[in-house]
């Protein structure tokens, strides 16, 4: 993959299924890899917010990295979540996922510190500059309390031809097309699966998905039909699948929900999560199985 790699369609940012016990099951992250690249994802995200990375620790985080890896085998990228608060730690991870076979990065902004801009764009720097491989920023003011503006994207394109990209989780459709006028250059991906459309329609190139998790086909179908041009068909997708879309990936917050979703589906054999994370009240429970049984996901 070259440092300027154009990012188009469908990565689906992987959850990190655990047992009971709060241990990785690693034969279940082996199985939904092979889903992803059966259903059609172009790649895919490990160790983002929806693989539970705060609560993995540094060499989970890399065993991780490891087995997706090894599982996609080279038939679609991995891209690493190797992000951190401190620029230290985040260049461990990055150097490390590059050793490990890791196509490229996703570069959360640091969260809770609250850098100025000035400070995120020595950070990104730092980080871009340690490796020929992509990076893909992530701006996720919502959880990071920080947005990557789009003046400070422009001077990290501009400065590291290897920053090609940024996963934009802000839900603005305005930043999207501020971001292809001030920085055509880079790939703008969505961030929230109830967005692609407006999103795409906008100047983006794709999504970094929760929802293709359950389904890659019919979020690969959606993406690829308003890249298309096609956004009747696009649009009927957005209608028919619009509880995938939405409360089927949040309705009690991620990965809570889309574990819950995959459990009930039959997809992984556990919904664990690690604390401070807990599954979903049952009432919640019962939701998430009438919208699957609508969706024909499962049998009554």
């Amino acid at each position: 993959m070259s440092e300027t790699q154009s990012f188009r369609g469908v990565y689906t940012a992987l959850v990190t299924p655990m047992k009971e016990d709060g241990s990785i099951d690693w034969n279940s992250l082996s199985a939904l890899v092979e889903a992803q690249v059966s259903g059609g994802a172009q790649g895919i995200v490990p160790t983002g917010t929806t693989g539970e990375s705060p609560t993995l620790d540094n060499a989970e985080h890399l065993e991780v990295i490891g087995a997706v890896v090894k599982a996609a085998a080279g038939r679609i990228p991995v891209i690493a979540g190797t992000g951190a608060n401190s620029t230290t730690e985040a260049l461990y991870l990055t150097g490390e996922a590059d050793r490990l076979g890791a196509d490229a990065f996703l570069q959360v902004a640091p969260y809770y510190n609250k850098p100025s801009q000035e400070g995120l764009f020595q950070h990104f720097k730092a980080i871009a500059d340690s490796t020929r491989k992509p990076i893909i920023l992530y701006s996720i003011p919502g959880r990071c309390g920080i947005e990557i503006e789009v003046e400070t994207v422009s001077r990290l394109s501009k400065a590291c031809p290897n920053i090609c990209a940024i996963k934009e989780a802000g839900g603005q459709v305005e930043k999207v097309r501020a971001l292809k006028a001030a920085c055509p250059e880079v790939t703008v991906l969505s961030g929230d699966d109830g967005l692609i459309i407006p999103f795409i329609e906008a100047g983006a190139e794709g999504v970094i998905s929760v929802a293709s998790n359950i389904s890659p086909e019919v979020i690969s179908q959606l993406t690829e039909a308003c890249l298309a041009g096609d956004t009747g068909k696009a649009k009927a997708l957005a209608k028919d699948w619009e509880l995938l879309l939405t409360e089927l990936v949040f309705l009690e917050g991620n990965p809570v929900t889309i574990k819950e979703v995959l459990f009930q589906a039959g997809r992984i054999p556990s919904p664990a999560m690690r604390l401070p994370l807990v599954r979903m009240p049952e009432a919640s429970r019962g939701i998430i199985r009438d919208h699957l049984l609508a969706l024909n996901y499962i049998s009554a």
